[in-house]
């Protein structure tokens, strides 16, 4: 064990906490943090109207829907404004930290990163009406000389420019250009601004006005280089990059993330940093939200469309099942010591930790008991989380629980978290206790072992 242990911080711990002080990855992080405002908001409404109007519906209870007409429409304002558009949402927020990354103006970076991303975006509907008879001739070319289409005699297809897409691109699978391109123009927008490659202002100028003059040199230069790439993808390929970019790039991940291997491999990666000390879920927060947030939003916007739901394992997954109580599924740690422990140090700690524990606050016992660089303990932490994911994979892409299509705040207690973040399956709670059960039951014979352990030391 201590041979192994050795191995690990010599040269797997060095890699870790390189990637986790990377600055770009930070600000990826930080990206995704920042549209917590709104994305929680999005998914109360959503939430809020499975209860008011899905539910009822589902049940024949028409006088309560009619009644919360009122409240579905607002929360439907707010989903328009939230998740609906998480991808503008996010490029805004992936500027401003990205930009703060490299310490120059946030708000311009903001400002760079939401244009780059919307100038790539497509801008032209189209739409068809299928006719229950054939239209005659005459018709249909009063039709095509305004400039729509006739298929069969029977479909009208038309196209209007000034419209962009909300569903296919603004929404959560956006996020990857926003990604992209976000890194490509503020990149350069920050390395031109740190080679004060800018317009001087004097003095006497208002620091206001003097920064956005300042900004102006290294804007245009970021975004036509986002321009360029554009124009030049589409007319090379003929399709718009934003598109390719969902299929080639976005869809393979999120596909692969459906994987039990995907998954396993995250949550092992996540407590083996945890042990050392390294705030797991942080370092890999990029991955999480890029891949598994994008899958998580995804499933939002198709849940409150009532569309089919399109991933069964999702970010919101880990938090509602795969770790009650925090990273580890310390939760039970506390349990089985409260139930077996004998020793006065654990005891203590454990009493202290309960209660944030319910909230998954659970760094109280990480470091007060302590979990990490023990020994004893280092099994379990990473043994526990990676047999819940287990069952919770086997459980949800069987259906015998739904997938998670609602993303609720991380400090929501254990069971709750699963009943509402699938939505209001009741089969969530049943998989939330055995989940519960089977991480007392691991973490119990190291309890046991670690009474056995301090009778032997005071001996």
């Amino acid at each position: 064990m201590q041979g192994l242990m050795n191995w690990l911080e010599k040269y797997i711990i060095p890699v870790a906490t390189k990637i986790g002080n990377q600055k770009h990855l930070i600000a990826l992080r930080d990206a995704f943090i920042g549209t917590m405002p709104a994305t929680m908001a999005g998914s109360i409404a959503v939430l809020l109207n499975a209860f008011l109007r899905d539910f009822p519906t589902n049940w024949g209870w028409t006088g309560v829907v009619k009644a919360m007409e009122p409240i579905v429409a607002v929360n439907g304002f707010i989903y328009t404004g939230s998740l609906a558009i998480v991808a503008v949402i996010f490029s805004i927020s992936l500027g401003y930290n990205l930009a703060k990354a490299y310490h120059v103006d946030p708000l311009a970076g903001a400002v760079v990163s939401i244009a780059a991303f919307i100038m790539g975006l497509t801008q032209t509907a189209e739409t068809s009406l299928t006719l229950s008879q054939k239209l005659p001739a005459n018709v249909i070319s009063l039709i095509e000389e305004a400039g729509g289409t006739v298929t069969d005699g029977t479909t009208i297809g038309a196209k209007a420019w000034g419209f962009f897409n909300f569903g296919t691109h603004m929404g959560g699978s956006g996020l990857f250009t926003a990604i992209i391109f976000g890194f490509i123009s503020v990149i350069i927008f920050s390395k031109l601004m740190k080679a004060n490659i800018t317009i001087k202002m004097p003095d006497s100028v208002p620091p206001a006005v003097s920064k956005a003059f300042a900004a102006i040199i290294p804007a245009c230069v970021a975004l036509y280089t986002a321009g360029i790439i554009n124009y030049g993808f589409a007319t090379l390929t003929g399709m718009p990059m934003i598109d390719w970019i969902t299929d080639t790039i976005q869809q393979p991940l999120l596909h692969l993330s459906q994987g039990f291997g995907s998954v396993v491999l995250v949550v092992f990666l996540i407590h083996l940093l945890w042990f050392f000390g390294i705030h797991g879920d942080n370092v890999m927060a990029p991955v999480l939200s890029t891949i598994w947030g994008n899958a998580m939003n995804q499933n939002m916007n198709a849940f409150q469309s009532g569309a089919e739901i399109p991933y069964k394992w999702v970010s919101g997954t880990f938090n509602a099942f795969v770790w009650p109580g925090g990273s580890g599924a310390t939760l039970m740690l506390v349990a089985a010591i409260l139930v077996f422990s004998k020793r006065a140090d654990q005891l203590t700690v454990a009493k202290l930790s309960l209660a944030p524990g319910l909230f998954n606050i659970n760094e109280p016992v990480m470091f007060g008991m302590p979990i990490v660089l023990n020994p004893l303990y280092m099994i379990p932490v990473i043994l526990v989380p990676c047999v819940t994911a287990g069952i919770t994979y086997f459980a949800t892409m069987t259906d015998l629980v739904k997938p998670v299509v609602v993303s609720v705040i991380w400090v929501m207690p254990p069971i709750i978290n699963g009943f509402l973040a699938t939505g209001g399956d009741w089969h969530s709670i049943i998989l939330s206790i055995v989940n519960l059960f089977v991480g007392f039951l691991l973490w119990t014979p190291f309890v046991l072992a670690a009474n056995k352990m301090n009778l032997e030391e005071n001996n």
